[in-house]
This record gives C-alpha cells, structure tokens and sequence, in this order.
C-alpha cells in the first residue's frame, strides 16, 4: 500500500506542472486525498466488509467532491486532476499510470448485474468531463477529450472525441481532423448543433420574405 502510495505522489510531480512540494501535496490535493480513502475502503471491500467500506467512500465524496466505489481497481500511478464531480463506478478496472480530470464519469449505462463500468489501459488521459460508459475497454495510452461520451470499446493509441466519441487519430495517423487533447480545440457538439438550427432558421425566414413578397406583388 504504501508503495502505491509513493507511485501516486510521484505522478503528481510528474503530471501537474503547478505542483511545488511534498507538504502541498500531501495537505492541497483531493484527488489524492480521495484516492487514500479509496485505497484503504477497497482493501476492506476485498476481505469481504460491504457497508464500513460504503460509509468511507461517502465521507471521502463529502470531503473531496469525488466518489469511488469502494469495488473499483485501481493501478498504480493514478492521477485525478482538480477532481470534483469524478465519479468511478464499482466494477471500473483502471490501469496504471492513468489521468483523470474533473468532471470524468466511468459509470454503468443501467441496472444490469456483474460487469458493467469501464476497463481502462495503462498510461490513458480521460479530459475534464468525458463519460465513458458501461463495459467497454479503453485500450492502453488512449486519449479521450474533454467533454466527449464514449459507449464503445475504443483501441489502444486512439484519441477519441465528441458526442457520440469518435476516433480521430490512431497510432500516431489521422482518421478525421486531428484534435488530440488541446481542449481549446476540440469539437463543440452543443455549438454545432447550435449553428445547425441557426441555418435552419435562417433558410426559414428567408423563404417566408419571399412568400409574403411574392403575396404582395399579387
């Protein structure tokens, strides 16, 4: 446990430039702080206890504003970004050396029994407020953008984005125009729906003009 520990605080420093010293990680990060509670409510969960290990992760949510089940498997090197509104479901499998942001849902997609959460690789970024949903693999070193929802199985060394997630490079090569996780740049589903019905609208009232200019000229 307390190897997986020095694993997790080391990603810190590896993964979030603003970090400047052990005591600020230590006192300054939920995500860590949540991830502590998890470790040691999923230890218990594994020897059998149900609600001991329910009651921690309820008070680490309170504490933290991220929600673990205390079921969920979590590697080596796990770093959940700023953190609040995380929420990992029961039967999640996580890899090591994975990134999450906040907002990030691994969850179930209803009430079917058994495995029913996400399987994520090794060494995968999930950007701030991506749902990945039901029992679907996100293969290793994949990247999800921001605000994407991802129902399928997505292959390793993929970058998925959008609503619904699609693949837009994989292995280094451009399957639509290439993204990756610069948030600034990835694709506005709401916007573009938006525009959508702006056009649409635009088209109507263009073809009103000319009916009722056509009706005056009778």
């Amino acid at each position: 446990m307390f190897k997986r520990l020095k694993c997790d605080v080391n990603a810190i420093f590896d993964r979030d430039p603003a970090t400047d010293n052990l005591l600020e990680v230590i006192l300054a990060y939920s995500g860590l702080h949540a991830l502590l509670f998890h470790r040691f409510s999923h230890w218990l969960y594994s020897k059998g206890l149900r609600t001991i290990p329910r009651l921690i992760s309820q008070l680490a949510r309170f504490l933290t504003g991220i929600e673990i089940h205390p079921g969920a498997e979590i590697g080596c090197g796990f770093f959940i970004d700023h953190g609040m509104g995380v929420v990992i479901g029961e039967t999640t499998e996580i890899g090591d050396n994975v990134t999450l942001y906040q907002g990030v849902t691994l969850g179930g997609t209803g009430k079917e029994r058994g495995k029913r959460h996400p399987t994520i690789g090794n060494n995968v970024v999930i950007g701030a407020g991506a749902k990945v949903l039901g029992s679907i693999t996100i293969g290793d070193d994949a990247k999800i953008g921001a605000g994407s929802v991802v129902l399928k199985d997505v292959d390793e060394n993929s970058t998925v984005v959008g609503i619904p997630g699609r693949v837009v490079t994989r292995d280094g090569r451009r399957v639509h125009p290439e993204r990756d996780l610069a948030h600034a740049d990835l694709p506005d589903p709401v916007r573009d729906q938006l525009l959508e019905l702006e056009k649409e609208f635009t088209k109507l009232k263009q073809e009103i003009l000319n009916k009722d200019s056509f009706e005056d000229a009778g």
